[in-house]
C-alpha cells in the first residue's frame, strides 16, 4: 500500500494540439506502464493509449478524459489526460474538480493560446496548483522565454523558469536544471532514450548562473526561509525544493519546465518535478457540506480510519454496464461495503471496484484516501456524493457551462427512432453540457451542446454505438404573430342539419395589449366580457373565451401562435334550440379570424440578448459580426485586456454563430445568449416567411 505522502493526483491540460496525449504516452512509457510508444494520429494503426475511442484515433484528438495510474520510483501517480477543444470543456472541468495538481502544457511557438486561458481559469476556480511544461521545443521558432512572459502577462501567474534549454529547434539536446546546476542530455540507446547527467557546457554557464539568480529571486519573494538562506549564503538544493513546493501548493508560484514530448526530451525531470513540487492528498483542503447540520462546511480528513466520503465525477457506459469514476476523499472503500448516495438518498453495496488504465481495468479489493477508482452498476448521476451511511455529506458540484449551440435531429426510420432515444438517455446522463428536448411548437427533437464539434461527435456516436442514423437541420425559430391596431368583428355561425342546427353570433373588437411596465409580466392574451342585457347567455361566455384561446394557437399568416391580443365581446345573438357550447366556440374562432385580418397583423421574432467576451484586439471583429446579423450593440466594456460586448440580435441570425465567433477571435471568444424580447420582423423577411408557409400548406394539402 502506498503512503499518502507518496501519492499524486495530476491532470494534463492544455490548448488543442499542444501535446497532452503525446506527453501522457511518454510518461506511461518511462514509468514502464507500456512497452512501446504509439503516435497520437495513429499512423502505425495503433494510436495513443489514452485515446482509445475509435473516433479519437480517427480524428487524432482527445474527446473523453481518460484516467491511468503509474509508479515513478517510490511514488504512485494517478493521471487524467483531458481534451483541449473548448467543446469538451466539461471533461476538463470534472477532472480538475477531483485532482490535486496539474501540468499545464504549452506550445513553445504559440505560447498561451485561447484554451490555455480557459484551462487556467478552471484551475483557479478549483485552486489547483500547476507546473507549466513548455513542449515542442524542437519546433522551428521555439522560444520558451517568450512563453514564460506570456504566462506572466496573459495568465497573471508568477512563472519562474526551473530549467533552460541546451540548444533549441532542431539542435535541442537537453536542459540545464537550475536547482541542481547540472545539464541533462537525452541520448538514444538501444532500448529508448535515457537521461544522462553532465556538467553545464561552458558556453551556457554564465546564462545558467544569471537565470538561477532570477529563479531564486522569484521563489524567495514567496518564501521567507529561502530569503534568509540567501542572505546567509546557505542556499542548498533541499532549501530551494522545499520553498518551490510550498509556494507552488499555495498557488503563489508556477514553476516552468521544458522539453519535447515527441522527441522524448525533458520527460524524466518533469516527473521528478511532479513528485517534488505538486501536493499529496494530505496537503489539499477538501470541504463537504453537512446536510444534517444546515449545510455547515466540514473539512474532510485524508484519514483511512474515518467514515468514507467519495465523489462520483464522471459516468461512462461501458460494455459491462455503467462505470462510475470516483475520487475517495476520506476513509477507505472496500468491496462489499454499504454506501449512501446523499442526493438520491439510496443505499447501495459496492460490487466490483476497479482501477482504470485508459479502457483497461484492474480489479481492486479496496480504494483508500486520495485514490481514483471506478465502480460498476451503480445508479447515480455525475456529481453525486457517496458516504458511509453514518454521514450525510454533500460535496460541492462542479461548474457546468450553458450550451451555446442547438441542432434539430430527426431519425430516418422507426428503428433509428428507438435507438436514438436510448442514445440520448445515455449521453444526457454522461455529459452535463449536452442537453436534449422536444420543441413543443415544432415537435422537433433539439440537441444542444458546447459547439459544432461536440454535437458532431454525439451524432457520430449515435450512428456507431447505437445504429441510430439521424438527419440534422437548423432548429425552427419560434416566431409569433401579433396585431398592430384595433379591429372590430361581428361573426354569425349558422349551420342547419337534420334535427337541431347550430347558431351563434359573436360581436366586439380586438386590440393589442400595451407593453408591460418594467417588472411586470407580458400577457399574451386577455378576454373581456362587456355583454349587456343577455345578448349572449352567461353559460356561453366561457365558450367564447375557449374559442378565442383555440384561435390564438395558430395565426393566419405563418401558422405560429398570436401574442399580445385582447379580445372584447360586447354583443351577440343566440337561439333557444340551436345555440350550444360548440356553436359559440366555433363563432368565436370565426370572429377572431375576421378581426385579425383587419387588425394589420405582423410577424414577431425572438430577439436574443447576446454577451460576447474576447481579447480587446478582436473588438472590431465582434462589432462587425453583430452588424452583419441585424444586431444592435447595446454596450461595450473593457476590463484589463478583455472586451465585453452586449448586443441584441435576432435568434434567426444566430445559428452557427459559435463557429463564426471562434474563427473571428482565433478561438479566444466566448458568448452567452438568452431571450430578451420579441421584435418585429423586417418586411422582406416577413414576405419570405409567408411564401414558405403557403408552399408548406400546399404540400400538406397534396399529401392528404
Amino acid at each position: 500500500m502506498v503512503e499518502l505522502k507518496n501519492m499524486r493526483n495530476i491532470g494534463i491540460s492544455a490548448h488543442i494540439d499542444s501535446g497532452k496525449t503525446t506527453l501522457t504516452e511518454r510518461i506511461l512509457y518511462y514509468c514502464n506502464k507500456i512497452h512501446a510508444i504509439h503516435d497520437v494520429h495513429g499512423k502505425d494503426g495503433v494510436g495513443a493509449t489514452m485515446d482509445f475511442m475509435d473516433l479519437e484515433k480517427e480524428r487524432g484528438i482527445t474527446i473523453q478524459s481518460a484516467a491511468t495510474n503509474v509508479r515513478w520510483e517510490d511514488d504512485e501517480i494517478n493521471i487524467i489526460d483531458t481534451p483541449g477543444h473548448v467543446d469538451f470543456t466539461i471533461e476538463v472541468e470534472r477532472a480538475l474538480r477531483v485532482l490535486d495538481g496539474a501540468i499545464l502544457v504549452l506550445d513553445s511557438v504559440a505560447g498561451v493560446q485561447s484554451q490555455s486561458i480557459t484551462v487556467d481559469r478552471q484551475m483557479k476556480r478549483y485552486h489547483v496548483p500547476r507546473l507549466a511544461f513548455v513542449n515542442k521545443c524542437d519546433r522551428a521558432g521555439a522560444n520558451p522565454y517568450r512563453v514564460k512572459q506570456h504566462l506572466i502577462e496573459k495568465l497573471g501567474l508568477n512563472a519562474v523558469l526551473m530549467q533552460i534549454p541546451i540548444g533549441l529547434e532542431d539542435k535541442l539536446a537537453g536542459v540545464v536544471d537550475l536547482v541542481e546546476m547540472k545539464a541533462y542530455y537525452f541520448d538514444a540507446g538501444a532500448d529508448g532514450i535515457h537521461k544522462r547527467v553532465a556538467e553545464i557546457p561552458a558556453e551556457l554557464l554564465d546564462e545558467a548562473k544569471q537565470k538561477r539568480d532570477e529563479m531564486l529571486d522569484g521563489v524567495s519573494l514567496c518564501d521567507d526561509d529561502l530569503m534568509e538562506a540567501m542572505l546567509e549564503e546557505k542556499v542548498t538544493t533541499e532549501v530551494i525544493k522545499k520553498a518551490v513546493r510550498k509556494a507552488t501548493i499555495a498557488l503563489k508560484l508556477c514553476p516552468v519546465f521544458m522539453g519535447s514530448a515527441y522527441k522524448d526530451k525533458g520527460i524524466e525531470p518533469l516527473m521528478d518535478a511532479v513528485v517534488d513540487y505538486l501536493p499529496d492528498p494530505t496537503q489539499v483542503t477538501n470541504k463537504a457540506l453537512d446536510l444534517d447540520n444546515n449545510e455547515k462546511e466540514v473539512i474532510l480528513q485524508s484519514n483511512e480510519e474515518m467514515p468514507s466520503v467519495a465523489l462520483a465525477f464522471k459516468l461512462e457506459d461501458g460494455q459491462y454496464g455503467q462505470l462510475t469514476y470516483i475520487r475517495v476523499y476520506q476513509g477507505r472503500i472496500k468491496k462489499g461495503d454499504e454506501l449512501y448516495n446523499t442526493r438520491s438518498r439510496k443505499k447501495f453495496r459496492v460490487g466490483r471496484l476497479v482501477k482504470m488504465h485508459a479502457d483497461k481495468m484492474e480489479d481492486l479489493n479496496d480504494a483508500g484516501c486520495g485514490e481514483i477508482a471506478a465502480l460498476f452498476g451503480i445508479d447515480c448521476a455525475s456529481g453525486d456524493t457517496f458516504c458511509d451511511p453514518k454521514l450525510n455529506y454533500s460535496m460541492t458540484s462542479m461548474y457546468v457551462p450553458d450550451p451555446v449551440i442547438e441542432l434539430a435531429i430527426e431519425p430516418v426510420d422507426k428503428k433509428s427512432s428507438d435507438n436514438m432515444g436510448k442514445a440520448l438517455n445515455r449521453f444526457l446522463k454522461e455529459d452535463p453540457t449536452f442537453h436534449s428536448y422536444v420543441d413543443p411548437e415544432s415537435g422537433q427533437t433539439i440537441i444542444a451542446g458546447m459547439g459544432e464539434l461536440h454535437l458532431d461527435v454525439y451524432i457520430e456516436r449515435m450512428k456507431r454505438e447505437y445504429n441510430a442514423i439521424v438527419t440534422t437541420g437548423q432548429p425552427e425559430v419560434a416566431y409569433r404573430e401579433a396585431i398592430t391596431q384595433r379591429a372590430e368583428f361581428n361573426y354569425t355561425h349558422k349551420k342547419q342539419t337534420g334535427g337541431s342546427g347550430q347558431y351563434a353570433r359573436v360581436a366586439g373588437y380586438m386590440e393589442p395589449i400595451p407593453d408591460p411596465a418594467e417588472g411586470e409580466e407580458r400577457k399574451d392574451y386577455e378576454f373581456v366580457d362587456e355583454i349587456k342585457g343577455g345578448a349572449i347567455p352567461n353559460e356561453f361566455i366561457p365558450s367564447c373565451d375557449k374559442g378565442f384561446q383555440a384561435a390564438i394557437k395558430k395565426g393566419a399568416q405563418i401558422g405560429f401562435p398570436v401574442m399580445g391580443v385582447r379580445c372584447v365581446i360586447n354583443d351577440g345573438a343566440w337561439h333557444p334550440v340551436d345555440s350550444s357550447d360548440i356553436a359559440f366556440q366555433t363563432a368565436a374562432i370565426g370572429a377572431f379570424r375576421e378581426g385579425f385580418a383587419k387588425a394589420k397583423p405582423c410577424i414577431m421574432e425572438p430577439i436574443m440578448k447576446v454577451e460576447m467576451t474576447a481579447p480587446t484586439e478582436f473588438q472590431g471583429n465582434m462589432f462587425a459580426a453583430i452588424n452583419q446579423r441585424r444586431g444592435v450593440i447595446i454596450s461595450s466594456t473593457e476590463d484589463h485586456n478583455m472586451s465585453t460586448v452586449d448586443a441584441e440580435v435576432p435568434l434567426a441570425e444566430m445559428f452557427g454563430f459559435s463557429t463564426v465567433l471562434r474563427s473571428l477571435t482565433q478561438g479566444k471568444g466566448e458568448f452567452t445568449m438568452e431571450l430578451a424580447k420579441y421584435g418585429r420582423v423586417p418586411q422582406s423577411v416577413a414576405e419570405d416567411l409567408k411564401a414558405k408557409y403557403i408552399e408548406q400548406r400546399k404540400a400538406e394539402h397534396k399529401e392528404k
